[in-house]
């Protein structure tokens, strides 16, 4: 195992995590991200967390194969339950689920006290970005970066928070496309949100012919569909 057979998604959350941070990677199955970044010399420490048996048990034999048993723990535990207080966490990364899963993962730890709020959290939302979005402006997140990559003909965004001293108020149109994808504007970007309008455009025509009133509907796709093409009319 090495940093370069971390898939792209994954190189990618690797390179936004701070340095020399104390990481908990929940939801790691196999491990690959911690083993890599150990590897890396970019962390010391980390807990990989696996709420189901089978990858915990890879995870176990993936970290013992690199030699890493003295940096990197694997526990078995449902999201932050993973975390110990004396862990020291100061980094969380959680890829590859839906963002209303990692929401509520992120909502379960807060309330039970495993996310102390001064962590910085990578994540790595498969769909669902803007319920992700909402909790973490709800409870006091900053967005400090964001990115939108392609992979094997999928397309993945990454989100990068912390609590800061000075509070943002991200509007609705920032929380479902992204504040800083907003202002980058990247091919990928464009690509993604050309896709949803197309969807959306095929949902319109086929509740314009279903039977019923689909009124309510039709207006809440109407007013997706405007917002999505304002957005992919800035060219700045």
């Amino acid at each position: 195992m090495n940093e370069n057979q971390l898939s792209k998604r994954l190189a990618r959350v690797g390179e936004l995590v701070p340095e020399q941070s104390r990481l908990a990677d929940i939801g790691s199955d196999h491990a690959y991200l911690p083993v890599a970044l150990v590897l890396q010399n970019k962390l010391d420490f980390a807990v990989a967390g696996e709420v189901v048996r089978g990858p915990f048990e890879a995870a176990k034999k993936q970290v013992q194969k690199n030699g890493l048993n003295d940096q990197i723990i694997v526990r078995l535990a449902d999201g932050l339950d993973a975390v110990e207080q004396t862990d020291g966490i100061t980094a969380v990364t959680i890829c590859g689920m839906g963002g209303v899963l990692i929401r509520d993962i992120l909502e379960a730890g807060w309330n039970n006290q495993r996310l102390q709020g001064n962590e910085c959290l990578v994540l790595q939302p498969n769909i669902g970005e803007k319920p992700l979005r909402d909790w973490l402006t709800v409870h006091g997140f900053t967005i400090l970066e964001e990115d939108i990559i392609e992979e094997n003909n999928k397309i993945y965004e990454i989100i990068v928070a912390s609590r800061l001293e000075t509070r943002v108020a991200y509007s609705e149109e920032e929380r479902l496309f992204g504040p800083l994808l907003l202002q980058k504007q990247s091919a990928v970007f464009r690509k993604k949100w050309l896709g949803e309008l197309n969807q959306r455009e095929t949902i319109l025509a086929q509740l314009a012919k279903a039977s019923g009133d689909q009124t309510v509907r039709i207006h809440q796709i109407e007013k997706e569909i405007a917002e999505i093409k304002e957005v992919l009319s800035d060219e700045s």
